[in-house]
């Protein structure tokens, strides 16, 4: 059997996401090369140990022996020294790095209200100056008990038992702020431990226009239709403005928020945001930033020794693609692209590479497996499922059923036949395998797309 290369390299990964567990994968199997140096800092430790196995890419993830090949620190990064090249964690402890990577994701922050100067009032609360101050702010006080951001199994666990414990058989209110996917299988939740629709307040603050929760009308309408007719609150285009009244925050017991019309406050026994805020310590390291830390197309950030992938990122506007980031691609990609960008970086036996020829990289990375953009149980206990490739040509679209019935499946085709987006909307599980369906249903041989890939 061929000895392999040792690579002492200090190699540190922060966050035990798609993208970085996929590039340690990569390193951990090479064949030829053995890495003796590789760590992972993780909130809650190694995945494989928060008995997280709940899909195939747990099951997977349970099956390699990751973690065997490497030291887990279990802690947040709270800072990052990059001229003694080391990362402060929030347990204390200092690890030491020569190449390090940040895959953190976005992770879902209290957002603070906008700053103010004086006591609110109702006048005040229309104050267009209020209403504007939608950019992230960094959340400086004691996070109040009742408030919840949910990034992981962990706490989502938490919060569940924390609601079963302290809310569900009350008669306060529950205030979900945010727009994203995890609103709705938030309320969903709520709803299935008993809380009354008419306890639940689903307030969304204003959209951005080149994001859509859902990306068919008719499931956007279902889900809505439900949401009345469980008599939730539904309030659109919220800005929070104040919290508690400007009084002690915890717990919290009401919020207020400026709308396009009349100010909303709402009293409150919980509450919970879902608002991205990219990782605090980056900013703080006088890494480029641009409310995403900014990557080259080699994932190199401003400091050479540090590499970003993932969501967190966003490519530098020298590529003029304000419009593309790794957040629109496959996570698992991107981590096994950054770690064939990274290892002939620890790659004794290659040749050194040429002189880096000025504009070779001036287009960002081209991928092609498609992304899982939306997946939950809305509200109504229906199953839903979007996912799409990372650049769409969608020609023709092949459809079935009825979302307002809960048995809506959807298939967006380009030019070749090929599928491009899948949305499913349905009461039954998901469907776990598709096939070649376009000949099929135009002979009118598929009534229904549901049945027909549910092996």
């Amino acid at each position: 059997m061929e000895p392999k290369v040792t690579v002492n390299a200090r190699v540190v990964v922060v966050g035990a996401s798609d993208t970085g567990l996929s590039f340690l994968e990569v390193l951990c199997f090479c064949p030829h090369l053995k890495f003796n140096n590789l760590t992972l800092v993780s909130t809650h430790g190694f995945p494989h140990d928060r008995n997280n196995h709940h899909d195939d890419d747990d099951a997977d993830l349970a099956q390699l022996p990751l973690q065997s090949c490497l030291a887990v620190v279990t802690g947040t990064m709270v800072g990052i020294n990059r001229k003694s090249k080391y990362v402060r964690v929030s347990n204390g402890r200092k690890v030491a790095y020569d190449h390090l990577i940040l895959c953190t994701g976005l992770q879902y922050q209290v957002r603070p209200p906008a700053p103010l100067c004086r006591p609110i009032t109702w006048s005040l609360l229309w104050d267009e100056e209020v209403k504007n101050q939608t950019a992230p702010r960094r959340h400086t006080e004691p996070v109040p008990s009742n408030l919840f951001t949910l990034n992981d199994l962990h706490d989502c666990r938490a919060a569940r038992r924390w609601l079963t414990a302290n809310f569900v058989e009350l008669e306060e209110n529950a205030i979900v702020y945010g727009n994203s996917i995890d609103v709705f299988t938030t309320v969903e939740t709520l709803l299935g431990l008993g809380v009354r629709g008419s306890r639940i307040h689903l307030v969304h603050p204003p959209l951005d226009p080149s994001v859509a929760c859902f990306s068919e009308p008719p499931v956007k309408k279902a889900v809505y239709a439900f949401l009345e007719e469980a008599e939730v609150r539904v309030h659109h285009n919220c800005v929070l403005a104040q919290m508690n009244n400007g009084d002690h925050p915890d717990p919290l017991t009401s919020v207020s928020f400026t709308t396009d019309a009349e100010p909303l406050h709402l009293q409150c026994g919980v509450s919970f945001q879902f608002g991205y805020d990219a990782f605090r310590s980056i900013n703080s390291s006088f890494l480029v930033f641009d409310r995403r830390l900014v990557i080259n197309a080699a994932f190199q950030t401003s400091d050479s020794a540090i590499f970003g992938a993932g969501p967190l990122t966003k490519f530098s506007s020298r590529y003029h693609t304000d419009e593309w980031s790794h957040a629109n691609f496959n996570s698992k990609e991107v981590g096994r692209d950054l770690a064939a960008m990274l290892l002939p970086l620890f790659d004794p036996t290659l040749e050194p590479a040429d002189e880096h020829q000025p504009g070779e990289d001036c287009l960002v990375p081209i991928y092609k497996q498609a992304k899982i953009q939306g997946v939950g149980r809305c509200p109504g206990g229906v199953h839903y499922l979007h996912f799409t490739k990372p650049s769409p040509l969608q020609d023709k679209g092949i459809a079935t059923g009825r979302a307002a019935t809960g048995d809506y499946f959807c298939l967006r085709l380009d030019c070749y036949e090929l599928v491009e987006t899948l949305t499913c909307y349905s009461l039954k599980p998901l469907p776990q395998l598709l096939g070649q369906l376009s000949t099929y249903y135009y002979k009118s041989l598929i009534p229904d797309l549901y049945s027909s890939t549910h092996y």
